[in-house]
């Protein structure tokens, strides 16, 4: 009994000591299964309904429309046709409403882009009185909300001469896109090493030599999610245009939001519609997605 008493406690202790899971980790063990997988996956498919949706029904004519739903294509495939989208583009209000948000679009994210970059880059690399200062004074536009700014603007632009016109709307979307512009790639920017940017400048490198060469080719996944996060609001945005625009200058938000006030006559162009404004900003996210989540994880891991 005297043995095995001392043998016990030997045994005991030579035996390795499981540590104890947090539940943190035994729910991210969980949730990282096959089961949960295959919910994203579903619920991924639920969310695509209503685009799937939209396309059916926009290749649709108004009488099938009227008397269906557009799940009756699976079972009648001889439904579809693209007259809609033919009549489409015979729509004048509709085409013009494309070309005005290409042309509102288009400068108001390389304006934001190239004025952001600029800023960025001096706010991390360049020393000039107040720097840090008029940084804090940019982060404090940021919780600035557009609706605040929208009558005494509108004031501003009629006075001046751009109130309804491209230019002005232009000019609004790239003065509140500037500070998360400036701040986005202020914080990317100043990640670069500091060596770089030194041996650059023995070289002979002047400022704009260093930022085109040197922190722009660096800075193109945080550029690039920029890029897209401007285009997708702007695109999108249906509040500024509706005060700031006229009847010739509308994006295609306020005129597919001008046709769903007649409903009832032209139902052929609204769906096509939708779905080619909805379909475009898409594209430009799916084509710079890997550079989009590239400056999305900057800098969570050094």
């Amino acid at each position: 009994m005297t043995a095995e008493a001392g043998v016990l406690p030997t045994a005991a202790a030579s035996e390795p000591v499981k540590a104890r899971r947090s539940l943190g980790s035994r729910l991210a063990e969980a949730v990282s299964g096959g089961a949960v997988r295959v919910f994203l996956i579903v619920v991924g498919l639920f969310w695509l309904v209503p685009t799937i949706g939209l396309l059916l029904s926009s290749l649709r004519s108004p009488q099938d429309m009227s008397g269906s739903g557009w799940w009756t294509v699976f079972t009648k495939p001889s439904q579809l046709t693209f007259d809609s989208y033919s009549k489409l583009l015979e729509n004048g209000d509709i085409t013009n409403s494309l070309l005005n948000t290409v042309l509102i679009t288009v400068p108001a994210t390389v304006l934001v882009v190239v004025v952001g970059s600029l800023a960025g880059y001096a706010f991390a690399w360049m020393d000039f009185p107040g720097r840090d200062w008029w940084f804090l004074a940019v982060v404090g536009l940021l919780v600035v909300p557009v609706q605040v700014a929208l009558i005494p603007i509108a004031e501003l632009f009629g006075k001046i001469g751009l109130f309804g016109t491209i230019f002005g709307v232009v000019l609004f979307h790239t003065g509140f896109g500037l500070p998360f512009a400036v701040f986005l790639l202020r914080n990317f920017f100043a990640e670069i090493p500091r060596e770089l940017l030194e041996a650059a400048r023995l070289d002979g490198a002047g400022e704009l030599r260093l930022f085109a060469r040197v922190v722009m080719p660096l800075g193109g996944p945080a550029i690039a999610s920029l890029g897209i996060f401007q285009f997708l609001w702007v695109w999108n945005d249906m509040l500024v245009a509706l005060v700031f625009t006229k009847s010739g200058t509308q994006p295609i938000t306020v005129a597919l939001q001008t046709q769903v006030r007649q409903f009832g006559n032209n139902i052929d162009v609204l769906a096509p519609g939708a779905f080619i404004s909805m379909v475009i900003p898409l594209a430009v996210f799916f084509a710079f997605q890997r550079q989009f989540v590239s400056g999305v994880m900057a800098g969570a891991v050094k």
